[in-house]
Formats: C-alpha cells, structure tokens, sequence
C-alpha cells in the first residue's frame, strides 16, 4: 500500500492519499485545500476510485465534493447518524469563521463489518462512535493499517464536547474495538503522527 499524508487547512487534518501497483486509489478525509489535493492526484497519475469519509466534521469532508464533481467518483462514508452534521455543514463553517460550504450527503453509507474493495485493498468497516455518532474505521487487516479519524490518537483520544459527542462511547470504541485489533496494527489518526495499538495499549494517558 502506498500512502501519502497530506495534511490540510488551518486544523492541520490528516488527508491520506492511498493507491495500489496499478495506481487505483482512494482518498480519505479531504478536509479542505481541494487544489491541493487535486494537483496532487494528477501529479502522481492516480485513478481515483472513491471518496471515504469517516466523519462529518467540516475539517474532514470540506473539500470531498468538489473532489467528487472533479473526479466523478462517489462518496462512502460515514455511518448515517451523522446525516445530522453533514446537513450542518454551512453553520460548521460558519462557526469557525471559514469559506461557506455547501451541505452534502455520501452516496453510500457504511456499516459495521462492512467490507469494500478498492483496488488491491479489503477495507473492514467499524463503527466508532463517540467523537460523532457515525464515526468509523476503516481497517485492512492484511496491511496492517487504520484509518480511524478522530478516535485514537498517538498519545490522546478524540474530543467529546461537540454535538452529539460521548465519552464513555468513545473510550468503549477504542477498548471494546480497535484494542481488539492486532497489536501490531499501524493507526493513521485524523491529526498528529500515526501510532500503533501496542503503543496506545501501553503508554496512552488517557486509557490506563
């Protein structure tokens, strides 16, 4: 698997740029800066098959239609009890003072243990809410890498204080789920450097 971060906008958001040998891609949480990644994308001859989502925050899905309009692929992603925050997604922006945004809603929503295919990778799905009610994960578990947005992070977990936000769904996701995940499993986090489950296990303040 070949990934590139990209991090993007003022909120520094992990947009990951992933494509297989025969440069079938996907690209998860385009928060913004929608040239960037479009430039980027041609650059590398990338022939993007879908738009993934794992969360309706605005710092994760702002440039994901114009992505799609460009590219015309669909949007998957995420799980339908944040239909709420992709309809408020011009109040979002509002509120932290950024470019209006039109609201949207995916083309497909996604479930637990789900499984899609793009390309060369098997992506399981897991619904972690917390940080929104319809945050997932997306899991391969044959290349050992997560994106999990903005549940588990190197050294912290995700905010609870937005709407709709549970701590005690948050910490439950992370235990009762992604701790049920091999040790070994690399986590691309929403923000921050990626980590592993083992290090979170051991040395995670907020989950000993």
């Amino acid at each position: 698997m070949n990934i590139e971060i990209i991090p993007v906008t003022a909120f520094q958001q992990n947009c990951s740029l992933i494509w297989d040998d025969e440069k079938n891609a996907a690209i998860i949480d385009p928060g913004g800066d929608a040239e960037k990644l479009i430039q980027r994308i041609e650059e590398l001859e990338l022939n993007l098959k879908v738009i993934l989502l794992t969360h309706a925050h605005l710092d994760h899905v702002g440039a994901a239609k114009q992505l799609k309009d460009y590219f015309n692929v669909e949007i998957w992603g995420s799980q339908e009890e944040d239909q709420f925050l992709f309809e408020s997604l011009p109040k979002q922006a509002e509120r932290f003072g950024l470019a209006h945004i039109n609201a949207f809603l995916p083309d497909r929503w996604l479930h637990e243990d789900e499984v899609i295919n793009v390309g060369d990778f098997q992506f399981n799905i897991l619904h972690l809410p917390g940080h929104t009610p319809g945050h997932i994960g997306f899991i391969e578990q044959e290349k050992k890498v997560a994106f999990t947005g903005d549940v588990l992070f190197q050294g912290g977990i995700g905010r609870t204080d937005f709407p709709r936000g549970n701590y005690e769904q948050l910490i439950s996701s992370i235990r009762e789920k992604l701790f049920k995940l091999n040790d070994d499993m690399i986590i691309i986090a929403g923000h921050g450097p990626y980590t592993t489950i083992q290090r979170e296990k051991l040395t995670n303040p907020f989950l000993k």
